[in-house]
């Protein structure tokens, strides 16, 4: 039988023990807790409302900031492809060009190399803390990327019909539609891989109308867009015959001023000695003293010629001579 003394000394062990075991696991519960609630004191906000904009194959990751006073807060993207989600254990592939980055935007264009279903997510740093990772809602794929109507200037250059395109990038090839006006039925297509400074489309009739309109296509993910605002412009007048005419009149008009003076004065002494001669009779004709064959002018011929002796008429100078031959 077990004396009265060691009974009572093991009660007394027993139960201190058990009183050291409450205040131990109180203790450790009470630092478990602490330590719980400054991690979460220590854990940064995930970033918010994350969303893509995609234009013209071009892609754009955003996210609301995450605010914390007094502090620069970056943000880390990565994405998960297909492939990493069906034969990499849905490993995460960071973006080298958005990894601690101060912008709330990121551009993932190069990294959304195929048409597949993408995730994405964003994460906040500051210092040695971090957020959670924030998580685009939904995939996305690259075919639901808005396209729009190339930028185009149609251009008339004499009777060449030219158009001018934007370079868009070597993903896209444009469609051209052009026709004369009121001729739609008749538009003709010319198909563009690439884009040069100006394309040649057609000779134009002078005096006509003629108008062009544009769409993009991307053969990536098989889509177009819509047309663009219809451009008209008109032929052109042939310049080179312009050209040409306006030579031909300038050179005209200057052999026509340095020569009216000299045939205006040529025209004069011709016109004068039309009218009034001046005659010198050879020595054979003269008539030496015989009155008839000489008179004297009237005062109505005088004025008129101002001549002192008039011309004999040749049918009397011919008559004249003949006798004298005679």
């Amino acid at each position: 039988m077990q004396s009265p003394v060691l009974y009572y000394s093991s009660k007394v062990f027993s139960s201190t023990f058990t009183y050291l075991f409450s205040v131990i696991f109180w203790f450790a519960s009470l630092f478990l807790l602490l330590l719980g609630i400054l991690g979460e004191d220590t854990l940064l906000p995930a970033p918010q409302n994350i969303s893509i904009l995609s234009t013209n194959m071009k892609h754009f990751l955003m996210w609301n900031p995450v605010i914390i006073q007094g502090e620069t807060v970056r943000y880390s993207v990565e994405f998960q492809g297909e492939y990493e989600r069906e034969y990499a254990n849905e490993s995460w592939i960071p973006i080298s060009e958005c990894s601690l980055i101060t912008a709330t935007v990121c551009n993932i264009t190069e990294d959304i190399s195929a048409t597949v279903a993408y995730n994405l997510r964003v994460r906040a740093d500051v210092g040695a803390r971090r957020s959670k990772w924030g998580t685009l809602k939904g995939f996305f794929n690259r075919i639901t990327t808005s396209l729009t109507p190339p930028l185009m200037k149609v251009i008339a250059d004499g009777h060449h019909l030219l158009v001018e395109l934007e370079d868009m990038g070597p993903a896209f090839q444009f469609c051209v539609l052009y026709w004369k006006k009121g001729q739609e039925s008749r538009m003709q297509q010319k198909v563009m891989k690439e884009v040069r400074s100006v394309v040649h489309l057609d000779i134009m009739e002078a005096g006509h109308d003629y108008c062009v309109k544009a769409q993009t296509y991307v053969e990536a993910i098989n889509r177009s867009s819509s047309f663009s605002q219809t451009q008209c412009v008109r032929a052109q007048g042939d310049r080179s015959m312009w050209l040409v005419t306006a030579l031909i009149f300038s050179a005209g008009f200057a052999v026509a001023a340095l020569t009216l003076p000299f045939l205006t004065w040529k025209t004069s002494k011709i016109f004068q000695y039309s009218c009034c001669p001046i005659a010198v009779l050879p020595d054979t004709l003269k008539v030496a003293e015989s009155p008839t064959q000489l008179t004297l002018c009237g005062s109505e011929e005088a004025e008129q010629c101002d001549l002192m002796v008039c011309v004999i008429p040749s049918e009397e100078v011919l008559r004249l001579w003949i006798q004298e031959a005679l």
